[in-house]
């Protein structure tokens, strides 16, 4: 059973930068897709972004592209999330999630990590 503990989480100033990591442990496959998803009060879990171990490949939501970065330490079995000129909308619960086959069908989810971006 694979286990994903987030962290890094916390307040931050408009404009601001927060990195967010997601250890993971007991993993059972050789290969997973990571990703990284988010949900704000009142709205539903959406799509951050994603990188496959089995590749360099990375995939994003337009909303955070060429703001966010996706990156994987194999050694570490760590996640990690850098979010760069953070905006109030930013705001929400991210979580960490880790699929054998695709990223829109995980197979393990952390318990997630508040983010509040301050205007």
């Amino acid at each position: 059973q694979v286990q994903l503990v987030e962290s890094g989480g916390g307040l931050v100033q408009a404009g601001g930068s927060l990195k967010l990591s997601c250890a993971a442990s007991g993993r059972t496959s050789s290969s997973y897709v990571w990703g990284w998803f988010r949900q704000a009060p009142g709205q539903e879990r959406e799509f951050v972004a994603a990188i496959s171990e089995s590749g360099p490949s990375t995939t994003y939501a337009d909303s955070v592209k060429d703001r966010f970065t996706i990156s994987l330490d194999n050694a570490k079995n760590t996640v990690y999330l850098q979010m760069n000129s953070l905006k109030p909308e930013d705001t929400a619960v991210y979580s960490c999630a880790a699929a054998t086959c695709t990223i829109a069908r995980p197979n393990y989810w952390g318990q997630g990590t508040q983010v509040t971006v301050s205007s």
